[in-house]
């Protein structure tokens, strides 16, 4: 047993008392002395950077994650207010995402904007500010693969395509080959093609299309590639590259009032006489009706080309591709989805008609006819798309089944994103048999890496 005495106990008292005094406990020994805030200062905008960078391609599933990035120049902390305004590509308000951050001085410092709420699959508009000042504006996707749209497929839209192939197959092709000596060599031969499609209309005369065909000369069998064109811009004549001369047979189609169907004589090779386009700017040509619309005709132009090529002794019609870009890559799908032979594999870069119950809705340069702000010909909007839903390329992807490759550009204001997306996604191919390319940052163009892609795919599959 220890004893204390009682002058030890009164010191060790004091002492106790002392300790409490000066806060030299043993518990606040563990604690870390507390940082110093930082001084905010007015913000000299002159002295801030500011940028949104691509992050995950602009593409998100569920919720947005936009990246704000601000660097600081001031000599002092700043504290600033950042915002972005999303809605929909139909200009649907959707939220207002608001915060503030603090970024030191001589730093940088980014700002993550995201929702609280999952958003629906679809393209979105964002536009983001910093304090008052307005720094990007772009596209993003959310879920793009489970983009839908309305179902306004007729009825009778089957029956209505093999009215039009049935009307096909009446008419003799009466195809004739000129030969194009200045491209033709020992191991490839290339024709100026004209032959006959289906009139513009139930009745009337078959109408004169053309084409430039490079046919291997080594006797045997060959891959078939077909090309289809965008839109004709009369600022070149009509290509005839082809890339694969000698290794596969190739088509280069102009379909009715397009590129060798429209130029003054002598400006393509072979072609002596005038081509006239008849049909104005073509998508508006008896826009409103149905038997007699362009596309009707234009659609049966490349079942008329696939046919064609299945006449020749070089086409290995078991390995057949298309590909084609804009109005090209709609022509691809019809191909693909009309033709009397399964295709092998196809590539459609930033197809044109497609959803046309969304277009009408979208701002576009490609579709603006069927807006509420235009009547065609004085006919109401209503009356003029009425017929759309039988050439939109949505309904026809399902009938597809061969691998494909598609993409689009976020920044496209021509075909918008959508308008590409809800076609793949009705597409009937196996999903792992299908690719799709989403740029953020590209408009009505091709990817950088598109052709390379192409090229592995058909590659691939010969």
């Amino acid at each position: 047993m220890i004893v204390m005495k009682r002058r030890d106990s009164i010191f060790l008292l004091m002492l106790v008392v002392l300790l409490a005094a000066c806060g030299c406990d043993n518990r606040g020994s563990q604690e870390e002395p507390q940082a110093q805030e930082e001084q905010i200062v007015p913000a000299d905008m002159s002295l801030i950077e500011m940028s949104v960078p691509v992050t995950d391609n602009w593409v998100w599933s569920g919720k947005p994650q936009i990246t704000i990035r601000i660097a600081n120049g001031n000599a002092g902390a700043v504290k600033l207010g950042t915002k972005v305004v999303i809605t929909t590509d139909k200009k649907a308000e959707v939220v207002t995402l608001t915060d503030s951050v603090i970024i030191s001085a001589k730093s940088q410092k980014d700002a993550v904007m995201t929702a609280e709420a999952d958003m629906e699959p679809g393209i979105y508009h964002a536009e983001c500010y910093v304090d008052t000042a307005k720094v990007r504006a772009f596209n993003f996707a959310i879920d793009p693969f489970l983009i839908t749209s309305p179902n306004d497929k007729p009825a009778d839209f089957d029956d209505f395509w093999q009215a039009a192939k049935d009307q096909l197959a009446a008419i003799d092709m009466h195809a004739q080959l000129t030969e194009i000596p200045e491209r033709s060599n020992a191991n490839v031969k290339v024709y100026l093609v004209e032959m006959y499609s289906v009139p513009d209309g139930l009745e009337g005369e078959p109408v004169k299309i053309r084409g430039y065909y490079c046919e291997p000369q080594d006797g045997q069998k060959h891959p078939v590639i077909l090309h289809f064109y965008g839109y004709d811009t009369q600022g070149y004549t009509g290509p005839v590259d082809c890339p694969y001369a000698g290794t596969n047979a190739e088509f280069y189609l102009s379909h009715r009032g397009q590129y060798l169907n429209n130029r003054p004589a002598g400006t393509n090779l072979g072609v002596a006489e005038e081509t006239v386009n008849i049909y104005g700017d073509w998508f508006r040509y008896h826009l409103g009706e149905k038997d007699t619309y362009y596309y009707r005709g234009a659609y049966m132009d490349v079942v008329q080309a696939v046919r064609f090529m299945a006449t020749r002794e070089s086409s290995d019609m078991t390995k057949l591709f298309a590909e084609g870009s804009s109005q090209g890559g709609a022509l691809t799908y019809a191909a693909a989805a009309l033709s009397d032979y399964p295709f092998t594999a196809i590539a459609a870069n930033v197809a044109f008609m497609g959803d046309f119950a969304d277009a009408k809705d979208i701002e576009s340069l490609a579709y603006w006819e069927i807006s509420d702000h235009y009547w065609v010909d004085g006919v109401p909007q209503e009356q003029s798309i009425q017929y759309l839903p039988y050439f939109d390329i949505k309904h026809l992807t399902p009938r597809i089944s061969c691998a494909v490759l598609a993409s689009s550009g976020l920044a496209d204001d021509v075909c918008p994103a959508r308008l590409n997306l809800v076609p793949f996604n009705n597409l009937g191919t196996p999903a792992d048999q299908k690719e799709y390319i989403i740029e953020p940052e590209m408009g009505h163009s091709y990817p950088a890496n598109w052709y390379s892609k192409m090229n592995e795919l058909f590659n691939d599959k010969m």
